[in-house]
Order: C-alpha cells, then sequence, then structure tokens
C-alpha cells in the first residue's frame, strides 16, 4: 500500500512540474474517491478555484445508484462543462492528478469535451 500512494504522489508531482492553470486557461483537477467524483477549475496564477462539480451537487445527488463510477463521472464533467460555457471558458487544461487515464477519469474528460470545453 505505501508503494502505491508514493507512486501516485510521485506521478503527481510530475505531473504539476508541467501543468498550469492561467485566467484564460485554468487547470481541470480531478479527484476521485472511492463513493465520490470531483472536479474543479483552478487559476494557478491567483490560486483560486474558478467552479467545481462533483456528485455530491444537488442535481447529481438526487439520483439513484453509486456515485464513484464511469457514468457518475461523466454527468460531473458535462456539468463542469456547463457551468464554464456559461462564465465565457472555453479552454482548460487537464490535470489528471496522478491517476491513470482510463474509468472514471477517461469517462469525465470526455464529458468535459462534450459539453463543450476543449483541451
Amino acid at each position: 500500500m505505501i508503494g502505491k500512494k508514493i507512486g501516485k504522489q510521485r506521478r503527481h508531482e510530475r505531473i504539476r512540474k508541467r501543468v498550469t492553470g492561467t485566467t484564460e486557461r485554468p487547470r481541470l483537477c480531478v479527484y476521485r474517491s472511492l463513493n465520490n467524483v470531483y472536479a474543479q477549475l483552478i487559476d494557478d496564477t491567483k490560486g483560486a478555484t474558478l467552479m467545481a462539480a462533483s456528485t455530491l451537487e444537488k442535481d447529481l445527488k438526487a439520483e439513484k445508484g453509486h456515485k464513484g463510477n464511469i457514468e457518475a463521472a461523466k454527468k460531473v464533467g458535462v456539468l463542469l462543462a456547463k457551468k464554464a460555457t456559461a462564465a465565457g471558458i472555453k479552454q482548460v487544461v487537464f490535470d489528471r492528478s496522478g491517476y491513470r487515464y482510463h474509468g472514471s477519469i477517461k469517462a469525465l474528460a470526455e464529458g468535459s469535451r462534450e459539453g463543450g470545453l476543449e483541451f
């Protein structure tokens, strides 16, 4: 278990060296727990979160079923993309936070692309 944690932390640090968000092109940061999926748009120059979406929001929380799966992650991506396009944000930089690009992380990315974000 310690090896997995250290490996994920190293991957996350390696990614964050190259990926930074600006006001024009914020960073789409993803976090997933066993039960929920979270995503937020971050402006690293200001150190501020511009907007966030997760499976704990009212729209998605009312639905039945497990919230940490691929379908829920895709819905979070679409929801975040709708919020971002309403605020005038079209382009983002994707930060997978050390997770592999498959499963719920890939579904969230595809959902946000379907919603209108470019990265």
